[in-house]
């Protein structure tokens, strides 16, 4: 991979692009673009390599697209060779389950969808069982609890009862109220000796009269069953077809429709439950239950369903089965999260596996992290031991708060609750190092492509992030392409490992984006618009504000050449009367030398507007001081309008600082009504100043500022005139 080129059309809003990045003689290439020119798009592109995708533009997904991205022999770039390291703010959202396991980002992605899926129908069944009970208890635990030993075992219950539910024809329980029976106060009282005593000579009579009976059969054939039948028949349409059913008892009985069963059933049931002494045992027990005025909620439930009280003999048994009919009832979502489960279960595994494997690596990250990175916790392995005995699969990350010589561990989330953004994004970092060192070890040629890993870091974590990327630079395997759009940064990686020849500065133009090289990248003034100052017009009058700066650092703002330099900056009396030999001299004096234009004569603001037109006219591009010069005849054009239309000379002669606004606020005073005016007038205040008043460390904001805005405006200030 000694080249890298790249021809787009219609890639997330890149209309097109073609560039050639050479790291046969660096690793690494830097891209300065302005915000909302290409970076994301750009990055996306190379995530979409990375990806196998297709790339595409979001607002106009019916253009077509075009993406190369080709090696010296001409071959696509493989999507193994491609990373790309996004911003922090792109990376937020894993869940508590895998927010600290350390396990490489693909697999932690896929293992957090494994989660997500089954907590979707996990969450679906919660919510049927509870409309299903009416319960408001835990009904994870009450269900790990009633089929095994413990209460967090949820899928270990789930799954051994999932062949007696499938088997079950029918949910006999499923409509019983769980909170009624199981409560803590109605098992309590189930469980004293006279309780007991009561229900069992109650299901002894109940069996007797059960043994008994013509048609019913203890265990196997009672009136439930019965019932259940009779409906199941007249359902599936049974009679209708002229069927009957045979009974067995003395003297067999045919029944020839569903209403002779039902009322053979009834009068069979009735038989039993309106039995003299079988009504006495259940007075009994109704006595005992009146007697604890804390569960009549149970007593009046029992008196409704009698039918139950066989049952409590033996409540483990018969809350398993009320808990089978729950599910039985609710089968679909049942049988959803146990498939989801045992689908992920394999998977799982198999991801477990590997993160075994990155043991070692990931360790390896955690020292470089924490050797490196300044922030207030140190990381560690909370199970290091477990997994090299084999008893967890993957490491979990542990942390510990450190704060004037003491020490604290805390969770993840108290963690993140005390980190400043830039500490959050110096731990997200760990996850790329990661990356890295994994393929580093691999030796495998690998084009990075880094989208403002730094933006918002402190200066000592920006200078750690520096430092990595530089020992990036020196691995033979390793190509970079840095994407900001912090000048700051950029101007930093410039001086310590990219090449001037490989710096780039982004440019939206009307057909599309180019890439320039780069330009006064670290003092502008001194190594471009100086040295230029007595050759070039526009370069000549974008030194007039770096010089009014440099006077008013070393001298004041009652010096003779700062007041003649602002008055070429604002509108002043006299300002159309200053000349270029004025100005020539000012320089002179600053800087010692003995410039001396031929056109001296001639007053800078003629030049001003002149090279203004020029600027219109000019590529568009990058355009330094053609920002300077345009965002310079803006103001002035502004001011001159609003003074002169102003027409007071003694309210403008009282302005002594901010100039622009306090006219403004004049002209809106005088000229209310005139809102398209104010408007474009508004737009000047808010984009000129800080195009104007720049110095050799800061003109960020200038870079930043699109050539096109600034012409527009120039053209409507213009019209206003």
């Amino acid at each position: 991979m000694k080249t890298v080129s790249i021809d787009l059309e219609n890639c997330y809003g890149i209309k097109k692009l073609q560039a050639n990045f050479d790291f046969s003689k660096a690793k690494a290439c830097a891209i300065y673009a302005p915000n909302g020119s290409m970076k994301s798009s750009l990055a996306q592109t190379f995530q979409d390599v990375a990806e196998g995708a297709a790339s595409k533009d979001r607002i106009f997904p019916a253009r077509a697209c075009k993406r190369e991205v080709k090696d010296e022999s001409g071959a696509d770039l493989p999507k193994e060779s491609v990373l790309v390291v996004r911003p922090y703010d792109e990376i937020l959202g894993y869940s508590a389950k895998t927010s600290t396991l350390l396990v490489n980002p693909a697999l932690r992605k896929e293992y957090e969808v494994l989660h997500a899926e089954i907590d979707v129908a996990k969450e679906a069944l919660m919510k049927a069982l509870k409309e299903q009970s009416g319960s408001k208890k835990d009904i994870e635990k009450e269900l790990s609890t009633t089929f095994t030993a413990r209460d967090d075992k949820f899928y270990v219950a789930l799954n051994c009862i999932k062949d007696e539910v499938v088997a079950m024809p029918d949910s006999p329980l499923a409509t019983v109220a769980y909170d009624v029976i199981f409560d803590d106060k109605v098992l309590a009282l189930l469980g004293t000796e006279e309780a007991k005593t009561a229900i069992e000579d109650y299901i002894k009579k109940y069996n007797e009269l059960l043994a008994a009976s013509t048609y019913f059969k203890k265990g196997t054939f009672n009136y439930y069953n019965a019932a259940t039948i009779s409906k199941q028949l007249a359902d599936n349409g049974f009679f209708d077809a002229k069927h009957s059913v045979i009974l067995n008892a003395d003297t067999k009985l045919e029944i020839t429709n569903q209403h002779e069963l039902e009322e053979l059933i009834a009068k069979e049931k009735d038989a039993i439950s309106n039995d003299k002494e079988l009504k006495n045992r259940f007075a009994k027990l109704d006595k005992l239950i009146k007697k604890n005025i804390t569960v009549r909620d149970f007593e009046a439930y029992l008196l409704n369903h009698e039918e139950l009280l066989v049952r409590l003999g033996n409540i483990p048994t018969f809350k398993k089965d009320i808990w089978k009919s729950y599910l039985k009832a609710r089968f679909e979502q049942f049988e959803d999260l146990l498939s989801k489960y045992q689908g992920a279960q394999a998977r799982r595994k198999e991801i477990e596996e590997q993160a075994a494997k990155e043991r070692t690596q990931w360790e390896e990250v955690i020292d470089i992290f924490n050797d490196r990175f300044f922030v207030p916790f140190k990381l560690e392995v909370t199970n290091r031991l477990a997994v090299i005995l084999g008893q967890e699969p993957m490491l979990s990350l542990g942390f510990t708060f450190e704060d004037a010589g003491d020490k604290a561990a805390v969770d993840r989330n108290a963690l993140m609750q005390a980190l400043s953004t830039g500490e959050k994004k110096a731990f997200y970092v760990l996850n790329i190092l990661f990356e890295i060192q994994v393929r580093k070890k691999e030796e495998r040629e690998t084009l990075i492509i880094v989208d403002d890993i730094a933006d918002s870091f402190d200066y000592k974590n920006k200078y750690a992030i520096i430092q990595y990327l530089m020992d990036i630079a020196e691995d033979p395997n390793f190509k970079q392409i840095i994407l900001t759009h912090n000048f700051d940064f950029y101007r930093t990686i410039q001086s310590r490992f990219v090449r001037y020849p490989d710096c780039f500065m982004a440019s939206k133009t009307a057909t599309g984006l180019v890439l320039e090289q780069a330009a006064g990248i670290q003092n502008v003034f001194v190594n471009d618009l100086k040295s230029n100052f007595a050759i070039e017009p526009k370069k000549k009058l974008a030194c007039i504000p770096f010089m009014r700066n440099l006077i008013e650092y070393t001298k004041d703002a009652a010096d003779p050449d700062f007041i003649k330099l602002t008055s070429l900056l604002h509108w002043k009396a006299g300002s159309d009367q200053i000349t270029i030999s004025d100005l020539d001299q000012i320089f002179n004096r600053l800087f010692g030398r003995s410039v001396a234009s031929a056109s001296g004569a001639t007053p800078v603001m003629d030049v001003i507007w002149r090279e203004a037109g020029n600027c219109l006219k000019a590529a568009e591009g990058i355009n330094f001081e053609n920002k300077i010069v345009l965002a310079m005849s803006i103001r002035l054009a502004a001011e001159r309008f609003m003074v002169k239309r102003i027409n007071d000379p003694v309210f403008v002669a009282s302005i002594d600082a901010n100039q622009t606004p306090r006219l403004l606020r004049k002209f809106r005073e005088l000229f209310g009504t005139e809102l398209k005016t104010i408007e474009v007038l508004q737009r000047v205040a808010l984009m000129t100043p800080e195009n104007i008043h720049l110095n050799s460390f800061m003109y960020e904001p200038i870079l930043d500022m699109s050539d096109g805005h600034l012409r527009k405006l120039y053209s409507e200030v213009v019209t206003l005139a």
